[in-house]
């Protein structure tokens, strides 16, 4: 491992120094100190140097090095204006990263790969993501439907094994079915709290989203879809009838239980047994 590298304990210590950083906890600011598992993160991505690659939140620039040797182009987005400087220090000897200073959450993602990387085939978004905005973030990015193959993020372990969760499982429920929708989710390794500074309360996982080119699915309404999936799980505890006849109070629970039977439904099951198969079906009828 070279000395070069930013995220070696000691490089990562010396940099914060020079520049008296202090975490900001508001912004879930945890940077790894691990080179072997940041380049475990990029081979994840399976990316090449004809690939361009989107990240998110690149703190000191430990992954975006990693990234900045293996692709032909590099575009991270940074909301602490603080790192900025710091980022155009360890990031000067590769030209072809740009940061940018801005929520990811505020801006227009997909305009800005089509611009950035308009002649190149192969773009993957790879972020270590803050825990408190994961979700959000995610949803963003694949709703957008970005021109990208593929989404890998370091995320909490649990928020992973529930986007990558099936049916009849716990961790199951309309984030898995959301995320889902759009991608094939997978985790692929999980990562020790021990190799991030500050140290996070729990561990994390590197999450895989292969991004689909058609929804598994067909739905006549994307939205209701997602509100019905939303509805399903209301209440884990509760049978689809009660969970959608609390959501739905314009029609009366018989109707709902016919539209359920007529879907092939047990009234009685709960909305973790049903495939996105079931729920596509059920959505298309009660939207009739």
């Amino acid at each position: 491992m070279s000395e070069k590298d930013i995220a070696t304990p000691k490089r990562t210590k010396a940099i914060l120094e020079k520049y008296g950083f202090s975490f900001k906890k508001s912004l879930g600011q945890n940077f790894l100190i691990d080179t072997n598992i940041l380049r475990r993160i990029v081979d994840a991505a399976n990316v090449t140097e004809t690939s361009g690659a989107v990240e998110i939140g690149p703190g000191i620039g430990a992954l975006t090095e990693q990234l900045a040797k293996r692709t032909k182009k590099v575009v991270a987005y940074e909301i602490d204006q603080r790192l900025i400087p710091i980022l155009e220090d360890t990031l000067s000897p590769y030209p072809h990263v740009k940061v940018i200073h801005g929520d990811v959450l505020k801006v227009d993602v997909k305009e800005m790969v089509n611009k950035e990387f308009e002649n190149m085939e192969d773009v993957a978004v790879v972020a270590n993501l803050p825990y408190y905005v994961t979700t959000p973030i995610l949803m963003k990015l694949l709703e957008e439907k970005l021109p990208v193959r593929t989404i890998v993020v370091m995320i909490q372990k649990e928020v992973a094994e529930r986007i990558a969760a099936g049916p009849n499982t716990k961790n199951y429920g309309s984030l898995s079915i959301a995320a889902q929708y759009y991608a094939h989710a997978e985790t692929v390794f999980t990562v020790p709290k021990t190799v991030f500074v500050p140290q996070p309360n729990v561990d994390s996982a590197i999450l895989r989203l292969t991004i689909r080119e058609e929804p598994p699915v067909q739905v006549q309404d994307e939205k209701f879809f997602f509100e019905v999936v939303r509805a399903s799980f209301a209440q884990r505890r509760k049978t689809i009838l009660n969970n959608l006849s609390h959501h739905f109070p314009d029609l009366n629970k018989t109707e709902i239980e016919k539209v359920l039977q007529h879907s092939g439904i047990d009234p009685k099951r709960r909305g973790e047994s049903l495939s996105m198969e079931e729920f596509a079906k059920l959505s298309n009828f009660l939207i009739q």
